[in-house]
């Protein structure tokens, strides 16, 4: 996973626009989250916390798991630890897959074409925008796409509320949603360093897809704030920023015992 501490910075330019313009989108680095309140009473359930190391401004635990932990949280660190490989038939073929549950009846020209920037990818190679996520970022966006297709189809086509004229582009923000999750739930540790961490992967062991579906919900969210905001692409990070906070207080929700019963869940539909 690419990362330096700060932020990534794509440049895509909005093909038939009548200005000059390009438009600026972020990968971002995002800091510790804000301190959230809610009821964790439950979270300890298969947890032994072995350590407690407090900084200014944030709290870092530590967790042993048991076998069944560590080999739920090994797989999902498998899936993220694998990097888009163009050359790759496998990744080759969950592209086009991608494709045709965006366009079904569109033919796909190639692998590399303009046509790849309807769906909102920066230019004609989507290869070259996986670095910020790897190969799980399609992965999340394929599964977005077949078991909520009206939620991805009103996502992709912007189909809801009053739109920006600089709206933000749907493929590069779902590659940026990845990789703020992957932080936020600080998925490649060993271990569980954080409520939040914990937390989530108590759901991972209720279920295996409890990422994939975390996804979903947090592009629905991130979307109806974008709304809600009224924001343009400058306000991406705000809006994430907005994204992450309501996230972590429902996951820390005392009635939260699997991925479905978070409340923004409900804004998903198939």
């Amino acid at each position: 996973m690419e990362q330096n501490g700060g932020s990534f910075l794509a440049v895509r330019r909005l093909s038939g626009h009548q200005n000059a313009h390009g438009l600026l989108f972020f990968f971002f680095s995002p800091s510790p989250a804000d301190v959230v309140s809610g009821s964790t009473a439950w979270i300890g359930r298969g947890f032994s916390c072995v350590c407690v190391q407090r900084r200014d401004s944030d709290a870092r635990i530590s967790f042993d798991l048991t076998p069944i932990q560590e080999e739920c949280l090994q797989r999902l660190q498998n899936r993220i630890e694998v990097p888009y490989d163009s050359q790759n038939g496998e990744h080759q073929e969950a592209l086009k897959a991608l494709w045709h549950a965006s366009f079904p009846g569109t033919e796909l020209l190639g692998l590399v074409s303009d046509q790849w920037k309807e769906m909102g990818w920066q230019g004609k190679d989507p290869s070259t925008d996986f670095r910020g996520g790897g190969f799980i970022s399609l992965e999340n966006l394929l599964y977005f796409a077949k078991n909520y297709p009206k939620s991805f189809e009103e996502l992709l086509c912007k189909q809801n509320g009053d739109r920006a004229l600089w709206e933000y582009p749907f493929a590069v923000a779902g590659v940026n949603i990845t990789f703020m999750l992957i932080q936020m739930l600080d998925l490649q540790a060993a271990k569980p360093r954080s409520l939040i961490g914990a937390v989530f992967l108590n759901l991972l062991i209720e279920n295996d897809r409890a990422f994939d579906i975390l996804y979903c919900i947090t592009f629905k969210l991130m979307d109806r704030k974008w709304l809600e905001m009224h924001a343009t692409y400058m306000d991406f990070n705000t809006v994430i920023k907005s994204t992450r906070r309501q996230l972590e207080r429902e996951l820390l929700l005392e009635d939260i015992q699997q991925i479905e019963d978070m409340p923004s869940y409900s804004f998903l539909a198939r």
